[in-house]
C-alpha cells in the first residue's frame, strides 16, 4: 500500500513539470513581440535615415537593433534550454540539422551563465547608447552613473556566478572524478 501511495505522489511530483510548458509559450509570444518591434525600429532607421545626417543616428539605432537581437536570443536560450531541461527533450529538434549546437547540452548552470552574459551585453549596449547620447538627450550625469553602477552589478554578479560555478565543478571533480562534470 506504502508503495502505491508513494508511486502516486512520484507520478504526481514528475508530472507537475508540465506546469512549465505555458511559461515556455508565453515566452514564444514575448519572442514574437520582441521580432515585431526589431522590425519597427529597423524601418524607423531606414525611413528617418538622412544622406549627411550625424553618424550618432545610425550608431545608435544600430546598437538598439543589436540589443533587440541580443534579447531574442536570450529568449530564445531560455526557452529551449528550459524547455529540455526542465520539462522534455524535443525529439523533433533531435535529427535536425538546423538544431543548434548548444541545444541538450546547456544545463542550468549553463543557462544561468548564458542569461548573465546576455543580460551583462545588453547593458553595455545600452550604457554606450547612453554615452553617445548624453549631449543630444540631455542625459544628467547622474543618471549616467547609475547606468555605470547597474552595469557593475552586472559584471560583479557575473564574475560571481561564474567562480561558483567553477568552485562546483572543482568540487564535483574532486568527490566524483573526471567524468562527471557537467557540461555548460
Amino acid at each position: 500500500m506504502e508503495n502505491k501511495a508513494e508511486l502516486a505522489v512520484e507520478k504526481t511530483l514528475f508530472a507537475s513539470r508540465w506546469l512549465l510548458a505555458p511559461i515556455y509559450l508565453v515566452l514564444v509570444v514575448a519572442l514574437v513581440v520582441i521580432v515585431v518591434k526589431f522590425f519597427e525600429e529597423a524601418w524607423h532607421l531606414v525611413t528617418h535615415y538622412e544622406t549627411g545626417t550625424d553618424v550618432t543616428f545610425l550608431f545608435v539605432g544600430v546598437l538598439g537593433l543589436l540589443d533587440l537581437a541580443l534579447l531574442a536570443n536570450l529568449v530564445l536560450i531560455v526557452i529551449l534550454a528550459g524547455f529540455e531541461n526542465f520539462v522534455s527533450k524535443m525529439r523533433v529538434a533531435a535529427e535536425s540539422e538546423d538544431r543548434p549546437a548548444w541545444m541538450g547540452h546547456v544545463d542550468f548552470s549553463g543557462m544561468k551563465m548564458k542569461l548573465i552574459g546576455s543580460l551583462i551585453a545588453i547593458s553595455v549596449i545600452e550604457l554606450l547608447k547612453d554615452f553617445v547620447q548624453a549631449d543630444a538627450a540631455e542625459i544628467s550625469d547622474n543618471w549616467l552613473k547609475w547606468r555605470i553602477a547597474i552595469h557593475a552589478v552586472f559584471l560583479v554578479t557575473g564574475l560571481v556566478f561564474a567562480v561558483m560555478d567553477y568552485v562546483a565543478d572543482k568540487r564535483t571533480i574532486m568527490v566524483h572524478g573526471p567524468a562527471s562534470g557537467h557540461e555548460s
